[in-house]
């Protein structure tokens, strides 16, 4: 049979990103307290298509996802992308992957609970590896705050979304904490999405394991949202 994708094509126009995209797919992660954690991602895989080459082949992407075994670390998503280049002969390689983490967070009462976290991780793989990832922190509203003088009600504050570059390795729970923690400083009864932002921004300035960061703070109104954002270093 005609191998009709890889055949010439004397359009010459490269095509940024071909691929697949919403793989559900069942991975098992990392995890700093039980080693290990189960859980299903959404997964987006595409490459580099040159001006020469008709199309891809879009069932070798899930052929390459199913030869790591549902195991996912940094160094696979690294292996995936060299795979993917190589064997769609690809100059370049992305790979996206949203997942919910779970992590058993303290309510800063020596209480703890175990929550969900919306994380995901992109790398992208030219002649270098650019990988950044992404934490989503709901903020709880403490219910020993006052805001204007008034008794906070317990609920939702808001919420902090973080991506960071690593210099290397880090958990994603000691991430979480960071985040957490700056969060909290002010007080989220009072606290505005600015204060928060600059805290968090702070926190992770100071850490080695970062090369760039970037800050979102949402904090929910009523009928709209008050918002700030940061980047650095």
């Amino acid at each position: 049979m005609q191998d009709v994708q890889s055949s010439p094509d004397s359009r010459c126009i490269d095509i940024r990103k071909v691929g697949v995209k919403n793989i559900s797919y069942p991975i098992t992660l990392q995890d700093k307290a039980k080693q290990s954690q189960q859980t299903v991602a959404s997964v987006n895989m595409y490459v580099h298509l040159p001006r020469h080459f008709k199309g891809t082949h879009m069932s070798r992407f899930i052929e390459i996802l199913n030869c790591f075994h549902h195991k996912f670390d940094l160094l696979a998503l690294h292996n995936i992308l060299e795979e993917m280049r190589k064997r769609l002969e690809a100059e370049a390689a992305h790979l996206e992957i949203s997942f919910p983490y779970f992590f058993a967070a303290s309510l800063g009462n020596s209480e703890c609970i175990s929550r969900r976290y919306d994380c995901s991780m992109c790398g992208s793989l030219k002649e270098q590896l650019d990988l950044v990832v992404e934490v989503e922190v709901p903020v709880q509203l403490n219910t020993n705050a006052r805001k204007n003088g008034v008794q906070a009600v317990s609920g939702l504050w808001g919420k902090v979304l973080v991506a960071v570059r690593l210099n290397h390795f880090v958990w994603l729970e000691d991430l979480i904490q960071h985040i957490e923690r700056g969060s909290a400083s002010g007080g989220s009864g009072g606290d505005s999405p600015e204060a928060m932002c600059k805290r968090i921004g702070q926190i992770l300035s100071s850490l080695a394991a970062f090369s760039w960061f970037r800050v979102k703070v949402e904090h929910v109104e009523r009928g709209f949202s008050s918002y700030a954002a940061i980047e650095g270093p």
